[in-house]
C-alpha cells in the first residue's frame, strides 16, 4: 500500500505557526505509530500572490488534485485589501474549493468539558455539544449567475443569484445521512422553503433521497431563520445540520461560537471519492489570518491539529488515533493549558503557540 500524501499550504498570518504545530504532530504519529505520510509543502493565498502573481499557481493546483488531502493554515492579510478581486487571497481558497469540487462542508461545534465556561450560553445549554453542519460549498447564491453591479437608471444595483440543481442538493444530502449513521443518526435539514423556491427544492430532494436510501436515519426540516434561533436556545437538540452554502455558512458561524473560541474549530470540505476509494479532501481550521497576531506566537494551534483528526478520520482511515489526538486536546485543556484566547475573564499566563504543541505531544505520550 502506498504511502499516504498530505499537501500543506500554510498560508498567510498565522497560518505557518499553527502549521508548524500540526507538522509535529505528524512527525509524532511517524515516529511513535507507525503511520509515515508522504507531506510535500506549497503556498496559497497572499504569499502566493507575493511570489507568482497569483494567490494559487497552476502547479500548486494540479498537487493538490493529486493528493490524498490536503491541510490548509490560513490566507489573507490587510496588504492586500486594495488587489483587483480575483487575485485576492482567498480566491486562492475558493479555486481550490471549486476545482476540487469539495460539495460538502463538515464544520463541527464540540464543546470541551473545559471550556464549558467560555461560552456566552449558560455552561448547562453548551456543556457537551458535539453538533456537525455540513454546509453545501460549491453552488447556491455564492456561484450562481447573473451576478454583478451594473446601471439600471439612475442608480447601481447588486445581483446575486442563488441557484441549486437537484443533484447537487442530493448529493450533499446522501453526505449528511451518510454522516449521521456514524454519530446520532438524527439530521435537520435547513432551508427557506417557506419564501425561496430554491428552498421548496431543497426540501423536496432532501425528502426523496432520505425516503429511497436513508429511513433509518431521523430526518426534521427547520426554516433556517428559526435554526438560527434554536442553535441560540437549545443547540444540544440537533446532531446533523445539513443545509445551502449561504445559510451554512451564517448558521455555522454562529454554531462555532457556542464553543466560546474560533480558534479550537476545524473543519473538512470533501468531494467525490478518488480512485483509491478516499474522497478529495480539503482540511482547515475555522478561523482566520489573524494578521494582528502574527508572529508573536500568541496563536491556538488548536484548531489546526484538530483540522488534522479529522483528515485521520475522514481521508486515512484512522477513526481510533483521530480519537487520541482529541482526546490529547481535551486533556491539556482539562489540565488548565490556555493560549491568548482561551484565558477568559479570570486572566492569567497564557501559553505560547508552541507551549501548546508540547503539552499536547506530551499527552499523546502519556497515552501510548
Amino acid at each position: 500500500m502506498s504511502t499516504p500524501s498530505l499537501l500543506i499550504l500554510a498560508g498567510d498570518g498565522i497560518g505557518p505557526e499553527v502549521m508548524a504545530e500540526v507538522k509535529r504532530v505528524i512527525g509524532w504519529y511517524r515516529d511513535k505509530r507507525d503511520m509515515p505520510f508522504d507531506v510535500s509543502e506549497d503556498l496559497v493565498g497572499g504569499c502566493a500572490y507575493d511570489a507568482h502573481g497569483t494567490p494559487l499557481h497552476d502547479d500548486t493546483m494540479a498537487r493538490a488534485q493529486e493528493v490524498d488531502a490536503v491541510l490548509l493554515g490560513a490566507v489573507g492579510g490587510p496588504q492586500y485589501d486594495d488587489l483587483d478581486f480575483s487575485l485576492k487571497p482567498e480566491r486562492g481558497l475558493l479555486r481550490l474549493r471549486k476545482e476540487m469540487d469539495l460539495f460538502s462542508n463538515l464544520r463541527p461545534a464540540q464543546c470541551f468539558d473545559a471550556l464549558a465556561d467560555f461560552s456566552s450560553l449558560k455552561r448547562d445549554v453548551v456543556a457537551g455539544l458535539d453538533i456537525m453542519i455540513v454546509r453545501e460549498l460549491t453552488s447556491g447564491v455564492y456561484f450562481g449567475d447573473p451576478r454583478g453591479i451594473h446601471t439600471e437608471g439612475n442608480e447601481r444595483v447588486g445581483i446575486n443569484t442563488q441557484r441549486y440543481t437537484e443533484s447537487e442538493i442530493a448529493r450533499v444530502a446522501r453526505s449528511a445521512f451518510e454522516l449521521a449513521r456514524r454519530r446520532g443518526n438524527k439530521v435537520c435539514s435547513m432551508e427557506k422553503a417557506n419564501v425561496m423556491e430554491s428552498g421548496v427544492l431543497w426540501r423536496q430532494v432532501v425528502t426523496e433521497v432520505h425516503q429511497k436510501d436513508y429511513q433509518d436515519v431521523e430526518l426534521s426540516h427547520m426554516y433556517a431563520d428559526n435554526g438560527a434561533m434554536q442553535l441560540v436556545r437549545n443547540p444540544k437538540q440537533f446532531d446533523v445540520i445539513v443545509t445551502d452554502n449561504l445559510f451554512g455558512d451564517l448558521l455555522s458561524d454562529a454554531a462555532a461560537m457556542l464553543t466560546g473560541s474560533l480558534g479550537m474549530l476545524p473543519s473538512a470540505s470533501l468531494g467525490l471519492p478518488m480512485a483509491n476509494g478516499r474522497p478529495k479532501a480539503l482540511y482547515e481550521p475555522v478561523h482566520g489570518s489573524a494578521p494582528d497576531i502574527a508572529g508573536q506566537g500568541k496563536a491556538n494551534p488548536i484548531a489546526c491539529i484538530l483540522s488534522f483528526a479529522m483528515a485521520l478520520r475522514y481521508s486515512f482511515d484512522a477513526g481510533t488515533e483521530a480519537d487520541r489526538l482529541e482526546q490529547a486536546v481535551e486533556t491539556v485543556l482539562a489540565d488548565g493549558a490556555r493560549t491568548a484566547d482561551l484565558l477568559g475573564p479570570e486572566g492569567g499566563t497564557p501559553i505560547s503557540t508552541s507551549e501548546m504543541g508540547d503539552r499536547i505531544l506530551a499527552a499523546l505520550d502519556a497515552s501510548l
